[in-house]
């Protein structure tokens, strides 16, 4: 079965970190564009899932919106069909269920005004907590 699964979620006091790993399994996404989103449950229609970060496997292009730029970081490793994204200087924003998606592009990160229903695979999930 060809699917995407996230681990590395968990409790972090404010200031602290953690490191997300998505994984993909059945499948391989070598030229793929994977991005994490996150999902805080309640918020207004249209902007419930927020992309956080996203990353060219093809080229290595990453992008970030402004809300986590400078603290949160994603990498791949190729060789392990893997996608991490590192979090570091956590704030109690940061709460939310973090997911990985990945698409064949196009759209890629480059790609102005990317949405979350481009993306075609999906994990389940995962829920970082940061305490204040």
């Amino acid at each position: 079965e060809e699917q995407l699964v996230e681990s590395g979620g968990g409790l972090v006091q404010a200031g602290g970190s953690l490191r997300l790993a998505c994984a993909a399994s059945g499948f391989r996404f070598d030229d793929y564009a994977v991005a994490w989103f996150r999902q805080v449950p309640g918020k207004e229609p249209g902007k419930e899932r927020e992309e956080v970060a996203c990353i060219n496997r093809s080229d290595g292009v990453t992008d970030y919106p402004d809300s986590v730029k400078g603290r949160f970081t994603i990498s791949s490793d190729n060789a392990k069909n893997m996608v991490y994204l590192q979090m570091d200087s956590l704030e109690p924003e940061d709460t939310a269920v973090y997911y990985c998606a990945a698409v064949d592009p196009p759209p890629d990160c480059k790609s102005l005004n990317r949405k979350a229903d481009e993306f075609d695979w999906w994990g389940q999930g995962t829920q970082v907590t940061v305490s204040s």
